[in-house]
């Protein structure tokens, strides 16, 4: 196993990983960003981005995160393909084990690793994904105005989403597979109080329909067992996002849903040395401009304590 010492990794690339990189490269810090299994982060499922400062025209997720990635490199960033595939923060610096063969000891480590959504896990879902499936209904829902829409969940997530998207779109169709909701209350009203959301209840989704963008979709009412067809243009599936994070179980603090625990308004963690940025560590708000903001303040941060170390070591010297 090769072995490379490195001032400050940052591990995971999208909004919040390539704005980390950015800040770091400009304030001289040499950063290897590793940019994992999907690079480029949830973005690059996204055709559409409308909502990001600076684009007017709209951009498409892929290209966005090239023109991010390109920027960083421009000033120095060491973006690399390969995935952090362990680490051991027991000690410092920082160890980390990139694609189980090479090792890396880091005094600053930057997490960036994002977050999934939860998928139902139908081919047709897959196939139509930024075809008028999505997970983001503030994304995304802009895109449906005065058409009908289908939101599955029951939880805080799908009345949210449903809610908002009551105010663009004709009608929502929200399916929910039981027969009450899993929501607090006060959501629940919410849902309840928009004339244009229909809750049908016991309600599983048997297929999403449309060839090259959604028409509709195919469900079942696991009651009686009868199925029948939805008309839509837009289905939402909003069952909740997993923070990537498995692998920094046992060294930092966690949610009981697994985003990273960050101290008071800053990136810290309870980790020294290592920070924590973008989705894998915001279950609120989930969008590519807090991500990159959240990335440019742990840069920020990870500057401030590699300069409180280096004048430690220089002190320890003298």
């Amino acid at each position: 196993m090769t072995t490379e010492n490195i001032d400050l990794v940052i591990i995971g690339s999208g909004p919040a990983g390539y704005t980390a990189a950015l800040y770091a490269s400009r304030a001289g810090l040499k950063p290897v960003l590793f940019q994992g299994g999907q690079p480029g982060g949830q973005l690059t499922i996204t055709n559409d981005v409308e909502n990001y400062p600076g684009y007017p025209d709209g951009i498409n997720g892929p290209q966005m995160m090239v023109d991010f990635q390109k920027q960083a490199e421009r000033f120095g960033a060491d973006i690399r393909y390969g995935m952090v595939t362990k680490v051991d923060f027991s000690g410092y610096p920082h160890k980390l084990i990139v694609d189980d063969k090479h090792e890396i000891t880091a005094k600053a480590v930057i997490i960036s690793t994002g977050a999934s959504a939860k998928w139902l896990g139908l081919e047709s879902e897959q196939r139509l994904n930024s075809k008028g499936v999505s997970a983001c209904a503030v994304c995304d829902g802009f895109f449906f105005r005065g058409q009908d829409v289908v939101v599955v969940g029951g939880g805080d997530t799908a009345c949210e989403e449903a809610t908002y998207l009551s105010k663009l779109a004709n009608k929502v169709y929200m399916l929910v597979r039981r027969d009450e909701m899993r929501a607090s209350t006060i959501m629940q009203k919410r849902v309840d109080n928009a004339k244009n959301i229909e809750v049908l209840w016991n309600t599983e989704t048997v297929e999403v329909l449309g060839e090259e963008e959604v028409t509709g979709a195919r469900v079942k009412n696991n009651v009686t067992g009868e199925e029948y067809d939805i008309e839509a243009q837009g289905f939402f599936v909003a069952i909740g996002h997993k923070p990537n994070t498995e692998i920094f179980e046992g060294y930092i603090d966690m949610e009981s849903t697994g985003y990273i625990k960050t101290l008071g308004k800053s990136s810290l963690t309870n980790v020294e040395g290592v920070f924590a940025s973008g989705d894998a560590q915001d279950s609120i708000y989930r969008q590519a401009v807090t991500a990159a903001g959240s990335g440019c303040m742990a840069a920020l941060d990870a500057e401030r304590f590699l300069a409180a170390k280096e004048m430690e070591e220089e002190v320890a010297k003298s």
